[in-house]
């Protein structure tokens, strides 16, 4: 990394109560809607098994976002390691359920955003923010301060509190959310989140009022907003229909929504007979209709 854009030890003083307060969220954790209330600044830990400092597996340019995130040359993913949800069919379980990757400091944080822009990266993209999001804007406060400029990216499974994204106000510019479920029900069962779509449906109005509906610039690229990305599960057990009404009538109608048709089974999705195949072509094809038939029509081509 260029020396003369290293990340600064100083915070500047008008983000440093920002940062201060979102700290103090690990104090007794509420930092997602688990509230498991251990001190994670003393690291301490409990079901995302993450302390006071963040662990990432792995940070490069990736090519397999969303187009307006992606453009020419990629997006600049960060992928914290562990989770607040444990989805029996995640693809990623290696770096969400187990120990992959490596704790790093903020100022180390920081100083792998400069390498991303550096690289040419048009964002950054934080992946699985949800339990590390007070540490993620520690490190993006010294980044700004070394001369990071590009957009912000929280991609996130979309089970996050309401307050640890109000601290993220103004310093965030593009919000990303899985919205996986429409019922609670499901979301215990393969998730372990029974809160989840209601905690899902606070956390996307509260994205929307920060950034609103997605802006690109004169590339297409994303400058500000919101996507919804929204995983297509065997036999309708995301309730798509559900949530392609919340997000026309209570959020937007030119909402930004990627149905994604990848699933397959993984990590412990064979032992769950309603998860044990991919999905059929056909269930796509209707989820994709079904957010047309609400007037959702950004993301669908």
């Amino acid at each position: 990394m260029d020396e003369e854009r290293s990340p600064s030890d100083e915070i500047p003083a008008r983000d440093a109560e920002r940062v201060r307060a979102a700290l103090e969220r690990l104090r007794a954790c509420s930092v997602c809607p688990r509230a498991c209330g251990v001190d994670r600044l003393k690291d301490e830990e409990k079901f995302c098994r993450t302390g006071r400092y963040a662990r990432v597996a792995s940070a490069f340019c990736h090519f397999g976002e969303e187009p307006p995130l992606t453009g020419w040359r990629g997006s600049g993913t960060i992928f914290f390691s562990r989770c607040n949800l444990a989805c029996v069919f995640c693809q990623n379980f290696d770096i969400s359920q187990r120990d992959a990757g490596e704790i790093l400091r903020p100022q180390e944080l920081a100083s792998v955003m400069l390498r991303l822009e550096a690289l040419g990266c048009h964002n950054i993209n934080w992946v699985s923010p949800s339990h590390v999001a007070p540490q993620a804007l520690e490190a993006l406060v010294l980044a700004r301060r070394g001369g990071l400029s590009v957009p912000v990216v929280y991609n996130s499974g979309g089970y996050d509190h309401v307050d640890t994204l109000k601290a993220l106000e103004g310093y965030v510019d593009v919000y990303m959310p899985d919205f996986k479920y429409a019922e609670n029900a499901p979301a215990e069962k393969f998730s372990s989140a029974p809160d989840y779509a209601d905690r899902a449906r606070e956390a996307v109005r509260e994205m929307h009022r920060q950034v609103g509906d997605l802006v690109t610039d004169e590339n297409g690229l994303a400058a500000k907003g919101l996507l919804v990305r929204h995983l297509v599960l065997p036999g309708g057990l995301t309730g798509t229909e559900a949530v392609m009404r919340f997000l026309a009538e209570e959020i937007s109608p030119h909402t930004y929504v990627n149905v994604m048709a990848q699933y397959r089974p993984a990590n412990k999705a064979h032992s769950y007979r309603e998860l044990a195949r991919p999905i059929r072509s056909s269930e796509w094809r209707e989820a994709v209709e079904c957010a047309r038939s609400f007037g959702l029509h950004r993301g669908l081509d």
